[in-house]
């Protein structure tokens, strides 16, 4: 494993540092993995809901996940909206929709924020947005958002990734001091492509080879091909770490680090799985220019407008 030691976590980011490349990926010859530094929590308990034990937990495997973050009632009027946006024509003909390949039905609805009051609304929600700064120790922005629409029988998944790989290199986030949070609308079970994470692989960074093609988002968004670490990174990390899935009722929550490693099955069963999904982001760690890619990403996939969250 190759070492790298980043900047100091706490020290404040200078132009200099900003564009040192802390960790190189879209390689053409790999090095190794490297070492992360970073931590995954910059708050304390007295910045949030989370309790020291829980921060700990957190900080230790990546992710975290809550039960009955949305009430009943709020589940059920979060799956008309995303029954309203998924049936309206004008959005999915948006150029912030993404498709299924095979059957054409709506994946995901991108910069959903901005077509739902609601969903903004959600956002802003203490109970979710007083974790995100807690978990950053800063103020916040959103990255992305999107709601997930997986269907019985068509829903297909993704191969394993860490998000911070392409934000890193498509995006110019400088380093993985984003958290994502995924609040399920339907049940969770282990057969309808529920999503998996390597518990711990926060710590590992593992760059991809291969140039990024140009516009790339627009097949990533529905098969991710560049980006994706090697099969002996995968094999590695899994036997070393093992593999743990979000399970659980509607209206739970998964909060995981921007760099943990994750997929997701397809989903075979008749039983659909959908899902809003925010991406914080520290203000202090906002987009610079693409650190492996030719150009910016649109607005809709990684903001870069980084005004706080209020």
């Amino acid at each position: 494993m190759t070492t790298q030691t980043p900047a100091s976590p706490t020290a404040p980011q200078t132009a200099e540092t900003a564009r040192r490349d802390l960790y190189p990926t879209r390689v053409t010859t790999s090095a190794g993995t490297i070492a992360r530094e970073h931590p995954t929590v910059w708050g304390t308990e007295a910045d949030g809901p989370f309790d020291a034990a829980a921060l700990a937990a957190h900080a230790e495997r990546g992710f975290t996940v809550l039960e009955e973050v949305l009430t009943a009632d709020e589940v059920v009027a979060y799956r008309q909206e995303l029954t309203r946006l998924t049936t309206t024509p004008a959005v999915v003909a948006d150029e912030r929709t993404v498709t299924e390949q095979s059957s054409g039905e709506v994946r995901s609805v991108f910069e959903v924020q901005r077509l739902s009051p609601a969903i903004d609304a959600l956002s802003r929600d203490p109970r979710i947005l007083g974790r995100a700064r807690q978990l950053l120790g800063s103020d916040v922005y959103l990255h992305q958002t999107r709601v997930n629409y997986m269907p019985g029988f068509k829903g297909t998944g993704f191969s394993w990734h860490s998000d911070f790989e392409t934000w890193h290199a498509e995006d110019g986030m400088p380093i993985p001091r984003a958290v994502s949070c995924s609040i399920a609308l339907t049940d969770n079970y282990p057969f309808n492509g529920g999503l998996m994470v390597m518990p711990g692989s926060h710590r590992t960074f593992v760059p991809s080879l291969g140039e990024t093609p140009a516009d790339n988002y627009r097949s990533s968004l529905k098969e991710q091909k560049a980006g994706v670490p090697s099969e002996e990174d995968i094999s590695e990390l899994a036997h070393r770490l093992g593999i743990e899935q979000f399970t659980g009722p509607a209206g739970s929550a998964l909060w995981f680090d921007a760099n943990i490693m994750h997929g997701s099955g397809n989903n075979i069963t008749p039983f659909p799985r959908s899902n809003i999904f925010f991406v914080f982001n520290s203000v202090e760690n906002a987009l610079d220019e693409p650190f492996g890619a030719s150009g910016h990403r649109p607005s809709y996939v990684a903001a870069r407008d980084a005004t706080p969250l209020r």
